[in-house]
């Protein structure tokens, strides 16, 4: 049976990586196929790597330079499980505000931030958006002002927001830095800051 091939020189450049993903997922364990394109695919191997690291093999079968043919194969039935970051390395600049780090992984079902708010920063009270948001304390000290109260923020410290739930942060001194879990949406602006987990 002859080998999958998949030329993309004809495709408007916005198809291109969604139509070899396409054929990549479609593949079994093991299987093959073959690329053609009309320039070196180093940007696709960057984006196989970010999103399938461990998970695909690559060789280049005809280096150019007017075509260019790599051979992808699929090495696992799903991506493969994987350390994202150290999130004790995400605190170089104690005057950042904002999302620090975003989950990177295009195809998901989740969205995951880093959120760090600079000494005595705030986000402005609002209701939240309509869906429930888990958030872990990282780093600083805070509060967390509700329509019953205020909550004291601590590393360590784990926070369920319930959807449409009234929310303020205020920073301490040493500033706030969470982690953020939730329900993948759009993103949205609050407070000046760019958020995608109130």
């Amino acid at each position: 049976m002859p080998e999958q091939e998949l030329d993309v020189r004809p495709l408007p450049k916005q198809d291109k990586h969604p139509a070899i993903f396409g054929v990549f997922h479609a593949l079994a364990v093991g299987e093959t196929f073959v690329l053609v394109n009309d320039h070196d695919p180093k940007h696709l191997h960057d984006e196989f790597e970010a999103e399938l690291p461990g998970g695909f093999s690559w060789e280049t079968v005809e280096p150019g330079p007017q075509e260019w043919r790599i051979r992808i194969g699929r090495l696992h039935s799903t991506p493969l499980p994987r350390i994202l970051c150290d999130t004790g390395d995400l605190g170089g600049d104690p005057d950042a505000a904002g999302a620090v780090w975003a989950l990177p992984v295009r195809d998901r079902d989740l969205d995951s931030n880093v959120i760090q708010l600079p000494a005595d920063g705030k986000i402005d009270a609002h209701a939240g958006p309509d869906l429930d948001v888990l958030i872990h304390v990282l780093h600083g000290s805070g509060t967390l002002r509700t329509e019953g109260g205020a909550v004291e923020l601590a590393p360590g410290a784990l926070l369920w927001l319930p959807k449409r739930s009234r929310r303020e942060f205020i920073a301490g001194e040493a500033g706030l830095r969470y982690l953020t879990v939730h329900q993948r949406r759009k993103s949205l602006t609050i407070g000046g800051l760019t958020h995608a987990d109130h």
